[in-house]
């Protein structure tokens, strides 16, 4: 399949980049700065651009069959940067329907669960992390608005261990006593979600 990666230089991005080559697949990456991706610049296309700038975003995005997003502000989040994710969402929402490209599967958070009691996910979200909640809370109405092939995959902690393949998911819920996953197990279930149409229009939780 032909993939953007979106957020391609942070942890989770550079794992789907590389499992999705292992996996055959052909990977676009829409980044400021390709620095973070030298092992990758003779296997993958790179397109420079705004991930906030909509007509930056068709140019990579058309022509290819799924979008991977694991973009997401830096911690702890500068005011300027409070309503990021959001923005994010109208230009990429935007841009997909431009480019007649459906199939997008977006990182969330945890926090947004209402429903988890062990942890109590929303409860701890709400009191720690307030503009994450109402950002990416934004972020997920604007993709629920639209005629697109979204699914949502909502971790709670992330770590830098390696990948296993042995995490947990449930669609609309958070599994019980979800506290962590890596990165390489995240990007594992988003790949995995595009090759198999998973959990279209849904949102899942993860966790080890």
């Amino acid at each position: 399949m032909k993939l953007v990666v979106l957020g391609a230089t942070g942890g989770t991005g550079l794992e789907i980049i590389r499992q999705a080559l292992e996996r055959g697949h052909s990977v676009t990456a829409l980044v400021r700065s390709p620095d973070r991706l030298k092992p990758f610049l003779k296997h993958i296309m790179i397109e420079r651009g705004d991930l906030l700038n909509s007509s930056d975003l068709e140019n990579a995005i058309c022509g290819h069959d799924a979008v991977l997003s694991a973009f997401g502000p830096r911690v702890p989040i500068a005011k300027p940067d409070a309503n990021l994710l959001q923005r994010f969402a109208v230009a990429l929402t935007a841009a997909m329907r431009r480019a007649q490209v459906k199939r997008a599967v977006i990182e969330s958070v945890a926090f947004l669960f209402k429903n988890s009691i062990m942890p109590p996910a929303y409860f701890l979200g709400r009191l720690f992390f307030p503009r994450t909640v109402a950002d990416t809370s934004a972020m997920e109405r604007i993709f629920a608005q639209s005629d697109l092939d979204w699914t949502m995959v909502r971790p709670p902690q992330l770590t830098d261990k390696p990948f296993t393949g042995k995490y947990r998911l449930r669609e609309g819920h958070l599994p019980l006593f979800g506290f962590k996953i890596s990165r390489a197990d995240v990007a594992d279930y988003m790949i995995r979600a595009v090759e198999n149409r998973l959990a279209i229009r849904n949102v899942v939780g993860l966790c080890s």
